[in-house]
């Protein structure tokens, strides 16, 4: 699947422009995390970019948000490795990632938030003036933006045997290049 189909559907299932946005950074992150992994950068970067594709149509039904995702990306074609990392991406099924790709998506989920967040709280508001140190600052406030799973962003080094620090340098960097985008 191209990413201009990938986007189309994406709009298709989502028109909260937040979660879009969202989307967005993740997918940012994915290609980062597969650049760094000498992986697909295009396939990483779709899983990251439909991981909730079906987060609206399940919002009120957390149980059921990424299964059907999972089943609606198996239905146009993409692979069984795509499909599960998007499964086990939602935690609340209690499925371990089992492959790189699916750890990837698993932090990176997490991680984007939190970023997204520590700049929203800078003067200027802009992602170009964010540090990994200003992330790893905020990482330490546990009363900063909650909803940033700690426990998941530090599965960084379990999963991905990378440093939190390295970790968030991936993600910043590849978050600063779509800061546009983002409206950061």
């Amino acid at each position: 699947m191209s990413r201009e189909k990938a986007l189309e559907i994406l709009h298709q299932n989502i028109s909260t422009p937040n979660l879009i946005k969202h989307s967005l950074a993740v997918e940012a992150i994915m290609r980062g995390l597969a650049k760094y992994f000498q992986e697909d950068e295009e396939r990483w970067g779709l899983t990251g970019l439909l991981h909730d594709i079906d987060y609206e149509q399940t919002k009120n039904e957390p149980e059921k948000h990424s299964l059907i995702g999972a089943e609606m990306l198996k239905d146009m074609g993409l692979d069984e490795e795509i499909c599960q990392a998007v499964k086990t991406h939602n935690e609340i099924h209690q499925e371990q990632p089992q492959t790189l790709l699916a750890k990837a998506l698993f932090v990176a989920d997490a991680l984007s938030g939190l970023i997204v967040a520590a700049t929203l709280v800078l003067p200027s508001k802009k992602i170009q003036d964010l540090t990994v140190q200003n992330v790893l600052n905020r990482f330490k406030e546990k009363a900063f933006a909650r909803g940033a799973n700690r426990e998941h962003i530090l599965r960084c080094q379990e999963y991905l045997n990378l440093p939190l620090e390295k970790f968030v340098e991936i993600a910043l960097d590849s978050m600063k290049k779509i800061a546009e985008d983002l409206g950061l």
